[in-house]
């Protein structure tokens, strides 16, 4: 296995890679001795990792000095199931500092660079997972979603994501605490994510853990050809989509219709996030790409309060069957609204309209370097299903196209300010960048997210848009 000419081109042309994993030659060779009957499921699968991930005898830095030259001890629980299923972990990839931003930097290994265009980035926090897939240097890659950590590289990239699911031991160098503790893989199709769920949800992971349940993997919902009842939500009346995101969305729908399922809509939700990692850059080099929320973060409570309702506010937690205009004044919500209760009423909302999976947009398509710190309020689309742990996994399904990029220059955003200018000067220059949609079902129902993901894959891939 030859990895030199791949390994320079990821290091020097986009930054991916922060560690070769150099016993995975010896791991090879082990994996080549067990008889067929001794093999896991993931048998010589070479595996790419996140930074954070703990592998015995290498840092997880979350791109702050104060981690380097403290390896870790041993394999993570996660990486130790990836291995006894006979997974090959390979490299580390890059990351932003904290992993709270949507760009790809940090002082220790730099800036990693989008690979269909070096002026963009691949989004963060697994920007170099989402890099290393869509360059075929990896066949699957394991990352972490704190806010659509994992879904935005994802769909800036143009791979599979999904769906995160939370580990209970999960040994990250959290910044965000229990949020931070969602694991999940990322690949080229869907059937990847599938065979990568089938294998953590193997009796390794509760063996290895006791505190994670026993659920193997439910084969008669991810095969199933039952007819969905999908819920649609184009906007969240929060972050005006794109034209591009907006376009994905309705011939995705289309697709599901002509299918055969039955396509509604209704109102999204909005997270705001971002409460106790500012504590781990006190007294630590702060990389560009996140020096600005830091700052923000430092005021004292009145003044930042005082900022952020002059600044955005966040959207209504109404769930309803019909479209959101996005004209109503939204509202602040307190930390406690997104407690148990109302998790509890977010699902029984979901149920009285009889919904099996819910489709929304993904943030799309790739920023330029440079504008992602700015934009941060536009993870809307995904972190509230984190806030929910609601499964939720992203799909391609098209690319930006000049009347995209035309209808781009009219956008304006749904407060017309600072924050929604940035946003389109960001995605701005993104002729051929692939475009996703979001698939989201309810709690410990992967198998169904994953169904959904597959359904959306196929008819998308059987498509021909016009030239």
């Amino acid at each position: 296995l030859e990895l030199s000419p791949f390994l320079t081109s990821a290091k020097h042309e986009v930054n991916c890679l922060t560690d070769f994993l150099g016993e995975c030659e010896e791991q090879l060779q082990a994996l080549k001795k067990l008889q067929k009957t001794e093999r896991g499921l993931l048998y010589g699968v070479p595996i790419s990792l996140k930074d954070t991930y703990d592998c015995k005898g290498h840092d997880s830095t979350c791109g702050l000095a104060q981690f380097l030259e403290k390896p870790a001890a041993k394999d993570g629980v996660i990486v130790e199931v990836l291995k006894a299923q006979g997974a090959i972990p390979f490299v580390k990839t890059n990351i932003p500092q904290t992993l709270f931003s949507f760009y790809c930097s940090n002082p220790i290994y730099g800036q990693t660079l989008h690979p269909l265009n070096l002026k963009k980035t691949p989004g963060g926090s697994s920007g170099g997972e989402g890099v290393i897939l869509a360059q075929r240097g990896s066949i699957l890659g394991m990352g972490t979603d704190s806010a659509g950590s994992i879904r935005v590289p994802a769909s800036f990239c143009g791979v599979c994501e999904g769906p995160a699911w939370y580990i209970n031991s999960y040994p990250l160098t959290s910044v965000l605490g229990e949020v931070a503790k969602l694991a999940g893989p990322m690949a080229r199709d869907v059937e990847s994510l599938a065979l990568c769920l089938r294998a953590l949800l193997s009796e390794d992971m509760h063996r290895l853990d006791p505190t994670v349940p026993f659920m193997p993997f439910r084969e008669e919902v991810y095969s199933s050809n039952q007819l969905l009842r999908i819920g649609y939500c184009e906007s969240d009346g929060f972050t005006q989509p794109t034209p591009s995101m907006a376009r994905a969305m309705r011939l995705t729908s289309r697709l599901l219709q002509d299918a055969g399922h039955q396509v509604g809509s209704q109102t999204g939700e909005h997270a705001g996030l971002g409460h106790s990692w500012r504590e781990r850059n006190e007294g630590d080099i702060v990389d560009p790409c996140v020096k600005t929320t830091v700052n923000l973060l430092r005021l004292p409570g009145p003044l930042k309060g005082f900022l952020a309702r002059i600044l955005k506010y966040i959207v209504s937690v109404d769930l309803r069957w019909g479209r959101h205009s996005g004209g109503e004044k939204p509202r602040e919500k307190k930390d406690s609204e997104w407690g148990p209760e109302y998790k509890q009423e977010f699902i029984a909302k979901w149920r009285s309209l009889d919904l099996d999976v819910l489709l929304t947009p993904v943030l799309a398509p790739a920023f330029f370097t440079g504008y992602s710190n700015m934009t941060l309020d536009v993870s809307s689309y995904s972190s509230p299903y984190n806030v929910l742990n609601f499964p939720a996994g992203v799909v391609p399904v098209t690319t930006v196209t000049l009347q995209d990029e035309e209808e781009l220059a009219f956008y304006k955003g749904y407060y017309k300010d600072t924050s929604d200018k940035c946003f389109r000067e960001a995605v701005q220059g993104s002729i051929g960048l692939p475009v996703a949609v979001q698939c989201v079902a309810l709690p410990w129902e992967e198998e169904l997210c994953l169904r959904f993901m597959k359904e959306v894959e196929t008819l998308a891939k059987n498509h021909r848009e016009p030239e």
